[in-house]
């Protein structure tokens, strides 16, 4: 007879038992790659492992968790690679019994989203209330943008993303900590500076610098690095302008396309990188908070070569830290050295916004594309972000193009889609978990659709 599973001896050993499962009918003619089964039986001497596959006609099952009572148990099934015939459901699949008996087992399907969602935590998801409800929606991943805030309201996050995990252990959120990197940023502003077509206005390398045509900027060889015909891109390319002139503080531009600059936003020169270290000392400082509080990724920025990773890798390995480090592919410098990248790394990041600002915009699918592909061969988890939902910062429904993006992201087959600006500062008006609600149903709904991701589980869980 076989162990029952809970004994000792069923520990030891840990060996499958067959048992030949009938199934009732299903709702459905297929059972997608997306779908969960449950199944139940009056049966209790099971013992599995889990992530376990078995074929299944044209599809593979993994065992994703057993729980077992006296009176029944059931086995969380997860498929691998639909679709799969039904008529191949109602064959023995590799579990067998010592007992001869054998009741209809019933059969639950849920849709279950095979990508993941990563939430950035603002001013407008921070509270604990909020935390909940976008882990509540779909949110797998929190991140917390260093660009902004401080290491306590960061750990304010960390805690009540802590605490969500100890009271729902089946909803585990994990937490990202994304490095400023080498960026250069525009200085605080009381309140938004419209900038209008034709308008000139002025960036200086002086601290605390804020009028309707002037403001600072964080990087004091700014006006070196740039020269004069150079085209300046503001906020991942919402804005733009074009340099004019130059003094020894000042760099004098006139306004091309138009919009609303807030504080702190991000300034790209388009074919050009800042001179810049990849982690400076900012980031090793956060990196170091991120050690303490055992975050478990870290999305490093701007990085150009895999050298920066070699010398963080050291670092974590060191200070025995057990944290996946992330690319984040959006500087031009980093293209030629993508393989390298991808592959010092435990995954890639597809920034868009930064690398649609340094390069022409129209290359940023291909690009999309290829890195998606490169992560694949090298079996690396990859995220798709920036502008994936921008329209819900304010509004509660997304555009048509937006919904074909996050689709065309999911369906080439990216791991993860992350929400920047959507769910951290979304207007009070638009509940930014709404975001992460109507992302989650594109992302599922393109799971079930779309072409199989690669067969090696869930990537961002490992």
């Amino acid at each position: 007879m076989a162990s029952v599973p809970g004994s000792a001896a069923a520990a030891a050993s840990a060996t499958e038992i067959n048992l030949p499962i009938r199934l009732s009918p299903l709702k459905y003619k297929t059972v997608r790659g997306s779908d969960r089964l449950t199944f139940s039986t009056n049966l209790c001497c099971f013992v599995t492992g889990t992530r376990r596959r078995r074929s299944i006609g044209k599809g593979y099952f993994a065992v994703r968790s057993v729980k077992i009572s006296e009176t029944n148990q059931k086995i969380d099934l997860e498929s691998l690679n639909g679709p799969v015939d039904l008529a191949k459901l109602n064959s023995p699949f590799g579990l067998q019994s010592s007992d001869d008996s054998l009741g209809e087992t019933k059969v639950i399907t849920n849709a279950r989203r095979k990508t993941k969602i990563v939430c950035t935590i603002g001013p407008s998801t921070s509270s604990r209330e909020m935390i909940w409800k976008l882990a509540e929606t779909g949110m797998n991943v929190a991140r917390l943008n260093m660009s902004h805030g401080d290491h306590a309201s960061h750990q304010k996050t960390i805690d009540l993303v802590r605490e969500y995990n100890a009271q729902f252990e089946d909803k585990v959120v994990a937490i990202m900590l994304d490095t400023k990197g080498p960026e250069v940023r525009s200085g605080d502003v009381p309140q938004p500076i419209l900038l209008k077509e034709g308008q000139e206005f002025n960036f200086t390398i002086k601290r605390g610098v804020s009028s309707e045509n002037t403001v600072s900027v964080n990087y004091d060889d700014f006006v070196n690095d740039v020269e004069i015909g150079d085209i300046l891109l503001v906020d991942g390319g919402m804005m733009s302008l074009v340099v004019k002139s130059k003094t020894k503080e000042l760099v004098k531009c006139e306004v091309i396309d138009g919009g609303e600059l807030n504080s702190r936003r991000h300034l790209n020169v388009r074919g050009k990188s800042a001179n810049l270290p990849s982690i400076t000392e900012k980031d090793w400082e956060d990196i170091k908070f991120g050690v303490d509080n055992k975050v478990d990724f870290y999305a490093v920025s701007f990085v150009k070569d895999a050298k920066v990773v070699h010398e963080l890798k050291d670092y974590l390995k060191s200070s025995s830290a057990d944290i996946h480090v992330i690319v984040k592919i959006e500087s031009a410098d980093s293209i030629p050295n993508l393989h390298s990248i991808i592959s010092a790394s435990d995954g890639a990041m597809v920034a868009r916004g930064d690398l649609g600002a340094e390069l022409p915009i129209e290359e940023v699918p291909l690009l999309q594309e290829e890195i998606i592909r490169k992560c694949h061969s090298m079996h690396k988890p990859v995220i798709v972000a920036t502008n994936m939902l921008e329209s819900m910062i304010k509004c509660p429904t997304p555009t048509r193009a937006e919904v074909s993006d996050i689709a065309i992201a999911v369906r080439e087959g990216s791991d993860a889609v992350m929400l920047s600006g959507e769910t951290a500062h979304g207007k009070a008006e638009s509940d930014p978990s709404m975001a992460t609600r109507g992302r989650g149903r594109g992302a599922r709904m393109n799971d079930e659709s779309g072409p199989t991701k690669r067969d090696d589980g869930d990537a961002m869980d490992d």
